[in-house]
């Protein structure tokens, strides 16, 4: 399951800041950050090759990011009577995200400009929660769930440990993903059994959404699931998406 961190500012003209773990199939053919979706030219996004939809989607020029989360579906629908979820973070950051949407259960995070809302839905109810400042965590459950293992055990530490002025705010949060590993139970890096499928976290996104621009990089675990080293550097290095 994914894990997402959310610093919500406290003063206007701030950005929100996201550091977005992708969990997987490590065979699941995907892309990483780019404008794969012609219907949408200006969205850039983590395209998953096989449904052909978004992880995390990007509009740099609205201002909007969405990264999506599954939860447990609630209903009884047949797999015949769903979609994949893959439209949603692409409808998400579109602002045409259905009422009732037509998939099994998610977690979406919604950025903007000026703050940031989490979606749930689990397939019979929508709960939309605008997030306070401050700094959040959102795995398959509502946000700041201290029940999930990673979150009680974790977010108390990424509060702590805040962000920092400049280009490379992620610094310090991701010296608590890498301390995390050291407990596999609570570790915000996972390699986790799921419905008959091994899911291992992929890809760390880091995205800035503020007034002035966005800022969205990646960067892609060595071995999934596993912290390297050599991970912040990758993300430094990597090529920012959105106008700055």
């Amino acid at each position: 399951m994914c894990t997402v961190v959310v610093d919500v500012p406290r003063e206007s003209g701030q950005p929100v800041r996201v550091l977005a773990v992708r969990d997987e199939e490590r065979q699941r053919p995907w892309r990483g950050l780019g404008p794969w979706w012609p219907g949408q030219p200006g969205v850039h996004g983590v395209r998953d090759d096989r449904a052909g939809g978004a992880w995390l989607a990007v509009d740099p020029e609205a201002r909007r990011l969405a990264v999506l989360l599954n939860r447990e579906d609630l209903s009884q629908r047949s797999d015949a009577e769903v979609v994949s979820r893959g439209g949603i973070p692409l409808q998400s950051v579109a602002g045409t995200l259905p009422p009732a949407p037509p998939t099994r259960g998610f977690n979406l995070v919604e950025v903007d400009a000026d703050g940031a809302t989490v979606v749930e839905w689990d397939g019979l109810a929508v709960r939309r929660t605008r997030l306070a400042p401050g700094t959040h965590m959102i795995a398959h459950h509502a946000p700041d769930d201290r029940a999930t293992p990673r979150i009680g055990r974790w977010l108390d530490d990424f509060r702590r440990a805040g962000i920092v002025a400049g280009d490379e705010w992620w610094g310090p949060w991701l010296e608590v993903v890498a301390a995390s590993t050291a407990d596999p139970s609570s570790s915000v890096l996972r390699r986790d059994a799921h419905d008959g499928l091994v899911l291992e976290s992929l890809l760390v996104c880091a995205v800035a959404v503020g007034p002035d621009g966005v800022d969205a990089r990646e960067a892609v675990l060595s071995e999934p699931g596993e912290w390297d080293d050599a991970l912040a550097g990758r993300l430094r290095a990597g090529m920012p998406v959105g106008p700055q």
